[in-house]
Formats: C-alpha cells, sequence, structure tokens
C-alpha cells in the first residue's frame, strides 16, 4: 500500500480551498433561500355556507317538468395560480373535471324530483327546455368557484352567478388511497362541495316559481319549435319570433296532426334516446375519476392548506434552519412524490373518454351509420345524419352525411 505525505505548506493551501469553497456554499444556499409563499387568493363570492335541497315530495306538475341539459363545463387552464412545483398533473386533471362536476350538478338535480329528464351534454342541445352551462373559476380541494349561467329555449336567463364554497378535512374520506381491501363507497361518500350544487339546483327551483303556467307552457312549445328549426330552418323559420324584450315566442303554430310535425316529433324522439345514451357515457367517467378524483382534491386541500399556514408566519431568511421550516420543506417534497404517484393513474383512468369514446353503429330507415372520434364528434355527427334524414322524409334536397 502505497502512502502520500502532505506537507505543512501544502495542507494549509488545501485547508484555504476547502474553507473558502464552504463560505461560497454558504453564500450561495443563503441567496437561494425560499422566498415565502404567496397569502391564499379569497373567493370571488361569499361561501354558500350549509344548504339543504329543495325536494319535491310528489311530482311536479306537467309544466313544471322541463327537460334540463347540463352542458360540460369550461375552464382556464392557463391561470396562474394552477401552476405550482409538483402539480403539472394538475391542468390534465382540470381539462377532465370539466365532465366531472356537471354529472355532480346533474345528479343532484335528479335527486331533487323537481324536474323531467336531465342530461350531461358536450355543447347546447336545440331539443331540452333549459340549459345550464358553468366557468369553473377556481378548483383545489379546498375552494370551488363555478361562474353559472341557465337559460330556457325562450332566451330567458334563469341565473348569471358566481357560486363558492369551501371545504375542509372533516369533508374528505380518512384514507389517503383506496385498495382492495380499503376501497372507495361512493353510496356512503357526500362531495365535498354539495353545498355549492344544492345551491344552484334551489336557485333553479326559485327561478322557475317566478314563471306562470302560460310562460311555461310556451317554454315547452318553444322547445319543440327550435328543434324544428335544427332540423330544417328553411321549413320552420316562420314558426317562431324574437319579441323586444329578446326572447322567443311561437309566431306560428303547427296543427297537432301536421304530417311535418309528426316526423319533427319522430326525429326529437330519437334524439332523445341518443342524447340518453350520451349521458350515459358521462355517468361512466363520472364513476371512473371518482376515487382518484376524491384522493386528489385532498391532495390538493393539503397543500392549500400549508399554503395559508405558512403565509401566515413572519418570514425570517436567516432562521430558515429551524424544525419548521425544515417540515414544511420536507412535507413540499413528499406532496411532490405524492402527486407524481397518482399522475400516471389519474391520467390512464381520464385520459381515454376525451379521445377513444368507442365508434357507434346506428341503424335509422334501415340505413346504416357509423359515428366516430371523441363524444363532441359523434353528437355533431349524429345531428347531421338527423338534419339529412328529416330532409330525405319531406323530400327536400339532401345534405352530405358524413
Amino acid at each position: 500500500m502505497k502512502h502520500v505525505f502532505i506537507s505543512k505548506g501544502k495542507f494549509r493551501l488545501i485547508a484555504i480551498a476547502i474553507s473558502v469553497a464552504l463560505s461560497l456554499s454558504l453564500a450561495s444556499c443563503s441567496q437561494n433561500k425560499p422566498m415565502p409563499l404567496p397569502a391564499p387568493k379569497p373567493p370571488a363570492a361569499d361561501p354558500v355556507g350549509i344548504v339543504s335541497l329543495t325536494r319535491s315530495a310528489s311530482e311536479p306538475t306537467e309544466n313544471q317538468l322541463l327537460d334540463v341539459g347540463v352542458v360540460v363545463f369550461r375552464t382556464n387552464t392557463g391561470a396562474p395560480e394552477t401552476q405550482r412545483a409538483g402539480d403539472r398533473v394538475f391542468n390534465e386533471i382540470k381539462k377532465k373535471e370539466v365532465h366531472y362536476l356537471p354529472y355532480a350538478l346533474r345528479n343532484t338535480l335528479i335527486e331533487s324530483n323537481q324536474w323531467g329528464a336531465v342530461r350531461v351534454l358536450p355543447e347546447r342541445d336545440p331539443s331540452l327546455d333549459l340549459q345550464v352551462s358553468a366557468e369553473i373559476l377556481r378548483s383545489d380541494g379546498f375552494t370551488l368557484e363555478l361562474q353559472v349561467v341557465a337559460t330556457d329555449s325562450t332566451g330567458r336567463e334563469w341565473l348569471n352567478k358566481i357560486y363558492a364554497d369551501v371545504a375542509n378535512t372533516q369533508d374528505y374520506p380518512t384514507t389517503s388511497r383506496f385498495t382492495a381491501w380499503d376501497r372507495f363507497d361512493p353510496d356512503s361518500f357526500v362531495d365535498p362541495f354539495q353545498d355549492i350544487y344544492d345551491q344552484i339546483a334551489n336557485d333553479l327551483v326559485a327561478a322557475r316559481a317566478t314563471l306562470s303556467n302560460s310562460q311555461l307552457v310556451t317554454i315547452d312549445r318553444v322547445s319543440e319549435l327550435v328543434y324544428a328549426n335544427d332540423l330544417s330552418p328553411a321549413t320552420f323559420r316562420h314558426t317562431l319570433a324574437r319579441g323586444e324584450d329578446g326572447l322567443l315566442s311561437v309566431n306560428s303554430l303547427l296543427a297537432r296532426d301536421d304530417p311535418m310535425l309528426a316526423r319533427v316529433n319522430e326525429m326529437r324522439a330519437r334524439h332523445l334516446v341518443f342524447i340518453d345514451t350520451v349521458d350515459e357515457y358521462y355517468d361512466v367517467l363520472y364513476q371512473e375519476m371518482q376515487p382518484t378524483y376524491v384522493v386528489w382534491r385532498r391532495y390538493s386541500l393539503d397543500q392549500e392548506l400549508e399554503t395559508q399556514t405558512a403565509a401566515k408566519k413572519s418570514y425570517d431568511p436567516d432562521d430558515y434552519g429551524k424544525s419548521d421550516n425544515f417540515l414544511t420543506f420536507s412535507q413540499r417534497y413528499d406532496r411532490f412524490k405524492w402527486s407524481k404517484i397518482y399522475e400516471q393513474e389519474f391520467a390512464e383512468l381520464a385520459a381515454g373518454f376525451n379521445s377513444e369514446v368507442a365508434p357507434a353503429i346506428l341503424e335509422l330507415n334501415q340505413r346504416v351509420y357509423g359515428l366516430t372520434g371523441n363524444m363532441d364528434d359523434q353528437y355533431r355527427q349524429w345531428r347531421q345524419i338527423l338534419r339529412s334524414l328529416f330532409a330525405i322524409e319531406t323530400g327536400q334536397s339532401q345534405p352530405d352525411v358524413e
């Protein structure tokens, strides 16, 4: 074995070099100390608080049983507050929750027993009496904010309001990961933001209560003619008129035994069967997403609570070595690891629905039609097919069928 001897002079030079390196390293650490987290953004509206859903003990009158469409929500995925360390999956989740959240509202409207058929749809539908759309302003597991707009077939606006609700750790299941031995139980689960859906449902009922029976009848008749105009604008344009108030009204009511109206109603019945199937697609997505989405929301809640706690503390850059600051650093690292664990799992559950919906084969009037693409594409193809069939049956020029 060879021995290396270092002279005293060389030893002093090495010691000085090490000392300088340590000093530079410490200086670098001091310059790169993390800045304090920003204070959490307050909700854009007051939280709805504790809300009880207004349920109808008996079935409402026929005029009150309006068919409702809940349109897939919109969101701003480029908002700065969604770009945080360890949250690369956050925007991907927000792309999918636009399908999840409307189904939660749809379930609440059905539970209220106040309406006719309630469906989730990829876009506004001309066959329905009342349509509800929303933009997700904020969704982070701690706060949910929705800009909700509801309009009926005449164009009357029922709602245009921001709804907000806040959750806490008690609103989430105690488990942090569902397994074969500890499965997610959807029957016993209550959405952390159920109050916001209950409030929207109650406000819709309150808006309906301001309308007279004749106004409700008009909504139903206008819906029928709006759909007729969607099938063939040239044929039915004269049936509707827009008043000075901007609302549609019946200008020329077709007789109930009118053969043209009978064809419209037949097409509408087919269309309603199809959008029932569309709603079932969203049901499948909702059921598959729910367990992982609940866990993600809990993770996001913990992150937001940590941000609030850190923002309340006075920031002292010279005390970063304190145990509580070290604990915060460790928690952030653990949070990052947690987000990576769920990133692939969530993506596998949710990504397929929007881009890989199975092709649908439909047979109408002894003709076979194939629908391909995602749900938005198939929905539009279906509407075009019905327009073409209506043109054939009424002897009009036939548009191209995709």
